[in-house]
């Protein structure tokens, strides 16, 4: 079986457009970080994705993986630096967040500094983020 075989002849031209485009070959630098990464950010928000562009999708993100694995250095953040920043990206409110941690007074100290995550709150906002526990802790 041909690598490509996995698709239909339809799917096949789709691919193999989708990689001329955009070529699929290790990121070497910054600057193929960037191209790499819009073309992920093209793909991400398509309303629906063929399966040959979910396979490019698929294969573009294990390559700035890759990259970023090897040379992104990622400064360590908090639980609660990780919450604010979901926060802000997502533009939620405290009182949006409320339920999560029981009363609004919760999260307003904890977001304060003046209380921690606990084990509750961690489980239920990587429920509600879809990310893992380890984001928060």
């Amino acid at each position: 079986m041909k690598p490509l075989d996995i698709f239909s002849a339809r799917e096949c031209g789709i691919y193999l457009a989708l990689v001329r485009d955009f070529p699929l070959v290790s990121v070497r630098d910054d600057q193929q970080l960037t191209e790499a990464l819009q073309e992920v950010d093209r793909l991400v928000v398509l309303p629906a994705r063929s399966a040959a562009q979910e396979a490019n999708l698929g294969a573009l993100t294990d390559l700035v993986e890759t990259y970023e694995t090897a040379h992104v250095v990622f400064p360590p953040v908090s639980g609660i630096e990780a919450l604010r920043y979901l926060m802000a990206e997502n533009g939620l409110t405290q009182a949006e967040l409320a339920p999560l941690f029981g009363a609004p007074s919760v999260i307003s100290e904890v977001l304060a500094g003046k209380r921690r995550l606990t084990l509750a709150h961690i489980k239920r906002l990587a429920v509600y983020f879809g990310l893992p526990a380890e984001v928060f802790l």
